[in-house]
Protein backbone atom coordinates (compact mmCIF):
# COMPACT_ATOMS: atom_id res chain seq x y z
CA UNK A 1 0.00 0.00 0.00
CA UNK A 2 1.43 3.31 -1.14
CA UNK A 3 2.10 5.71 1.57
CA UNK A 4 1.31 9.67 1.64
CA UNK A 5 3.26 10.64 4.75
CA UNK A 6 6.15 8.45 6.07
CA UNK A 7 7.86 9.97 9.26
CA UNK A 8 11.08 7.95 10.98
CA UNK A 9 11.98 9.37 14.17
CA UNK A 10 10.81 12.83 13.82
CA UNK A 11 11.52 14.85 16.37
CA UNK A 12 11.33 18.46 17.85
CA UNK A 13 13.30 20.59 20.68
CA UNK A 14 12.70 23.66 21.47
CA UNK A 15 15.41 23.81 24.10
CA UNK A 16 15.45 21.12 27.02
CA UNK A 17 11.81 20.76 26.01
CA UNK A 18 10.72 18.00 23.82
CA UNK A 19 7.97 19.01 21.83
CA UNK A 20 7.65 15.81 19.85
CA UNK A 21 9.93 12.71 20.41
CA UNK A 22 10.96 10.36 17.78
CA UNK A 23 7.85 9.83 15.92
CA UNK A 24 7.57 6.75 13.42
CA UNK A 25 4.51 7.43 11.93
CA UNK A 26 2.50 5.87 8.28
CA UNK A 27 -0.55 7.47 6.37
CA UNK A 28 -1.72 5.06 3.51
CA UNK A 29 -3.04 6.92 0.50
CA UNK A 30 -6.67 6.96 0.72
CA UNK A 31 -7.01 7.66 4.54
CA UNK A 32 -9.00 10.02 6.81
CA UNK A 33 -6.10 9.14 9.07
CA UNK A 34 -6.50 11.10 12.63
CA UNK A 35 -3.49 12.40 14.87
CA UNK A 36 -5.14 12.41 18.83
CA UNK A 37 -3.51 14.02 21.59
CA UNK A 38 -4.41 16.50 24.50
CA UNK A 39 -4.03 20.34 24.21
CA UNK A 40 0.35 20.77 24.27
CA UNK A 41 0.64 17.08 22.95
CA UNK A 42 2.90 17.56 19.70
CA UNK A 43 0.11 17.76 17.58
CA UNK A 44 0.75 21.12 15.92
CA UNK A 45 4.35 20.60 15.65
CA UNK A 46 3.91 17.07 14.09
CA UNK A 47 1.72 19.13 11.34
CA UNK A 48 4.14 21.92 10.54
CA UNK A 49 7.16 19.19 10.54
CA UNK A 50 5.34 17.44 8.09
CA UNK A 51 4.40 20.41 6.18
CA UNK A 52 8.06 22.16 6.23
CA UNK A 53 7.41 24.70 8.12
CA UNK A 54 9.20 24.04 11.40
CA UNK A 55 12.39 22.05 10.97
CA UNK A 56 12.90 18.90 12.71
CA UNK A 57 15.89 18.51 14.70
CA UNK A 58 16.22 15.12 14.37
CA UNK A 59 14.34 12.66 12.13
CA UNK A 60 13.03 12.17 8.38
CA UNK A 61 9.90 12.97 6.88
CA UNK A 62 7.95 12.19 3.51
CA UNK A 63 5.48 13.79 2.02
CA UNK A 64 3.73 12.56 -0.91
CA UNK A 65 7.37 11.46 -1.89
CA UNK A 66 9.10 14.79 -1.14
CA UNK A 67 11.37 15.57 1.72
CA UNK A 68 9.93 18.06 3.74
CA UNK A 69 13.10 19.26 5.31
CA UNK A 70 14.95 19.21 1.96
CA UNK A 71 11.33 21.12 -0.24
CA UNK A 72 9.55 22.28 2.40
CA UNK A 73 8.30 24.39 -0.66
CA UNK A 74 8.12 21.35 -2.68
CA UNK A 75 5.48 19.49 -0.20
CA UNK A 76 3.54 23.14 0.21
CA UNK A 77 3.07 23.33 -3.57
CA UNK A 78 1.22 19.95 -3.14
CA UNK A 79 -0.86 19.73 -0.25
CA UNK A 80 -3.37 22.03 1.49
CA UNK A 81 -2.53 23.47 4.65
CA UNK A 82 -4.96 24.71 7.22
CA UNK A 83 -2.83 25.93 10.56
CA UNK A 84 -4.51 25.89 13.86
CA UNK A 85 -4.65 29.81 13.90
CA UNK A 86 -6.09 30.71 11.36
CA UNK A 87 -4.13 33.77 9.70
CA UNK A 88 -5.50 35.45 6.58
CA UNK A 89 -3.60 38.50 5.47
CA UNK A 90 -5.46 41.04 7.26
CA UNK A 91 -5.50 43.94 4.35
CA UNK A 92 -6.82 41.60 1.79
CA UNK A 93 -10.64 40.81 1.63
CA UNK A 94 -12.12 37.10 1.49
CA UNK A 95 -12.75 37.50 -2.23
CA UNK A 96 -9.24 38.68 -2.91
CA UNK A 97 -7.38 35.98 -0.43
CA UNK A 98 -8.57 33.29 -2.50
CA UNK A 99 -7.72 34.42 -5.67
CA UNK A 100 -3.91 34.97 -4.56
CA UNK A 101 -3.93 31.98 -3.21
CA UNK A 102 -5.20 30.26 -6.30
CA UNK A 103 -3.13 32.38 -8.73
CA UNK A 104 0.44 31.01 -6.73
CA UNK A 105 -0.69 27.77 -7.02
CA UNK A 106 -1.24 28.50 -10.99
CA UNK A 107 -5.20 27.35 -10.46
CA UNK A 108 -7.38 27.84 -13.50
CA UNK A 109 -11.15 28.81 -13.17
CA UNK A 110 -10.07 30.43 -9.39
CA UNK A 111 -13.54 32.38 -9.46
CA UNK A 112 -15.60 29.68 -10.04
CA UNK A 113 -14.02 27.66 -7.57
CA UNK A 114 -14.19 30.67 -5.23
CA UNK A 115 -17.64 30.78 -5.61
CA UNK A 116 -18.91 27.32 -4.91
CA UNK A 117 -16.42 27.88 -1.44
CA UNK A 118 -18.09 30.97 -0.60
CA UNK A 119 -21.56 29.42 -1.15
CA UNK A 120 -20.83 25.43 0.47
CA UNK A 121 -19.94 27.65 3.63
CA UNK A 122 -22.72 30.33 3.44
CA UNK A 123 -20.23 33.28 3.49
CA UNK A 124 -20.80 34.47 0.39
CA UNK A 125 -21.66 38.06 2.28
CA UNK A 126 -18.38 38.37 3.58
CA UNK A 127 -16.28 37.96 0.06
CA UNK A 128 -15.62 41.54 0.19
CA UNK A 129 -14.71 42.47 3.38
CA UNK A 130 -11.69 42.93 4.77
CA UNK A 131 -10.03 39.66 6.82
CA UNK A 132 -9.33 41.38 9.55
CA UNK A 133 -12.87 42.49 10.11
CA UNK A 134 -14.08 38.73 9.87
CA UNK A 135 -15.23 36.90 12.53
CA UNK A 136 -13.50 33.88 14.28
CA UNK A 137 -15.42 31.37 12.55
CA UNK A 138 -16.04 33.41 8.99
CA UNK A 139 -11.98 33.00 9.25
CA UNK A 140 -11.92 29.66 9.85
CA UNK A 141 -14.11 28.87 6.64
CA UNK A 142 -11.57 31.06 4.57
CA UNK A 143 -8.68 28.99 5.60
CA UNK A 144 -10.55 26.09 4.85
CA UNK A 145 -11.50 27.36 1.33
CA UNK A 146 -7.78 28.02 0.74
CA UNK A 147 -6.87 24.56 1.40
CA UNK A 148 -9.12 22.74 -1.06
CA UNK A 149 -9.37 25.25 -3.50
CA UNK A 150 -7.22 23.12 -5.93
CA UNK A 151 -8.24 20.09 -4.82
CA UNK A 152 -5.30 18.38 -3.37
CA UNK A 153 -4.20 14.94 -3.19
CA UNK A 154 -3.85 15.38 0.95
CA UNK A 155 -4.77 18.31 2.98
CA UNK A 156 -3.01 18.52 6.63
CA UNK A 157 -5.59 19.89 8.97
CA UNK A 158 -4.78 21.12 12.83
CA UNK A 159 -8.28 21.24 14.39
CA UNK A 160 -10.30 21.37 11.70
CA UNK A 161 -13.91 21.80 13.21
CA UNK A 162 -13.32 24.87 15.70
CA UNK A 163 -14.76 27.84 15.54
CA UNK A 164 -17.64 26.00 13.54
CA UNK A 165 -21.13 25.97 14.67
CA UNK A 166 -22.80 22.61 14.38
CA UNK A 167 -24.67 22.69 10.73
CA UNK A 168 -20.83 24.07 9.44
CA UNK A 169 -19.35 21.07 11.46
CA UNK A 170 -21.87 18.51 9.72
CA UNK A 171 -21.02 19.85 6.52
CA UNK A 172 -17.82 19.94 7.00
CA UNK A 173 -17.49 16.18 8.33
CA UNK A 174 -19.45 14.80 5.18
CA UNK A 175 -17.17 16.44 2.98
CA UNK A 176 -14.06 15.28 4.51
CA UNK A 177 -15.07 11.85 4.27
CA UNK A 178 -16.70 12.31 0.48
CA UNK A 179 -13.37 13.83 -0.19
CA UNK A 180 -11.44 10.49 0.54
CA UNK A 181 -14.03 8.68 -0.96
CA UNK A 182 -13.19 10.19 -4.25
CA UNK A 183 -8.97 9.44 -3.61
CA UNK A 184 -7.95 11.68 -1.92
CA UNK A 185 -6.35 11.91 2.10
CA UNK A 186 -6.94 13.72 4.79
CA UNK A 187 -4.83 13.73 7.76
CA UNK A 188 -6.06 15.78 10.51
CA UNK A 189 -5.27 16.95 14.05
CA UNK A 190 -8.03 16.78 16.83
CA UNK A 191 -8.60 16.22 20.73
CA UNK A 192 -12.52 16.23 19.60
CA UNK A 193 -12.64 11.98 20.12
CA UNK A 194 -16.42 11.70 18.92
CA UNK A 195 -14.98 13.03 16.07
CA UNK A 196 -12.44 11.10 15.50
CA UNK A 197 -13.96 7.85 15.84
CA UNK A 198 -16.97 8.89 13.74
CA UNK A 199 -15.05 10.03 10.54
CA UNK A 200 -11.31 8.59 10.84
CA UNK A 201 -10.31 5.00 8.80
CA UNK A 202 -7.09 5.37 11.17
CA UNK A 203 -5.21 6.94 14.24
CA UNK A 204 -2.45 7.49 16.04
CA UNK A 205 -2.41 8.57 19.64
CA UNK A 206 0.70 11.12 21.04
CA UNK A 207 1.07 12.52 24.31
CA UNK A 208 3.88 14.20 25.49
CA UNK A 209 5.73 14.12 21.82
CA UNK A 210 5.42 10.14 22.31
CA UNK A 211 3.51 7.78 20.03
CA UNK A 212 1.26 6.02 21.97
CA UNK A 213 -1.24 3.98 19.76
CA UNK A 214 -1.93 3.49 16.27
CA UNK A 215 -5.21 1.28 14.98
CA UNK A 216 -8.49 2.09 13.23
CA UNK A 217 -11.50 2.82 15.04
CA UNK A 218 -13.17 -0.81 13.28
CA UNK A 219 -10.39 -2.62 14.74
CA UNK A 220 -11.74 -1.33 18.11
CA UNK A 221 -15.43 -1.76 17.51
CA UNK A 222 -14.52 -5.61 16.63
CA UNK A 223 -12.69 -5.59 20.31
CA UNK A 224 -16.26 -3.84 21.40
CA UNK A 225 -13.89 -0.85 22.44
CA UNK A 226 -14.44 2.56 21.80
CA UNK A 227 -11.60 5.39 20.96
CA UNK A 228 -12.78 7.89 23.70
CA UNK A 229 -11.88 5.08 26.19
CA UNK A 230 -8.87 3.90 24.76
CA UNK A 231 -7.81 7.12 24.42
CA UNK A 232 -8.29 8.08 28.14
CA UNK A 233 -6.37 4.70 29.06
CA UNK A 234 -3.84 4.97 27.45
CA UNK A 235 -3.19 8.98 28.37
CA UNK A 236 -3.54 8.81 31.39
CA UNK A 237 -1.22 5.92 32.32
CA UNK A 238 1.50 7.48 30.45
CA UNK A 239 0.35 10.15 33.10
CA UNK A 240 1.04 8.24 35.77
CA UNK A 241 4.63 6.65 34.42
CA UNK A 242 7.41 7.86 36.08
Amino acid sequence: MAMVIEARGLSKHYGETVAVDSLDLEVPAGALYGLLGPNGSGKSTTIRMLTGQTPASAGTATVLGVDAAADPVGVRRLVGIIPEQETPPSFLTAAEYLRFAGAVRGLDGIEEAAAWWFEFLDFGDKKDVLCKDLSRGTRQKLMFAQAFLHSPRLALIDEPLVNFDPIVQHDVKEFLVDYVRRGNTIFLSTHILEVAEEVCTGFAILHRGRLLATGTPDELREAGRHLPDVFLELVRQDRNHV
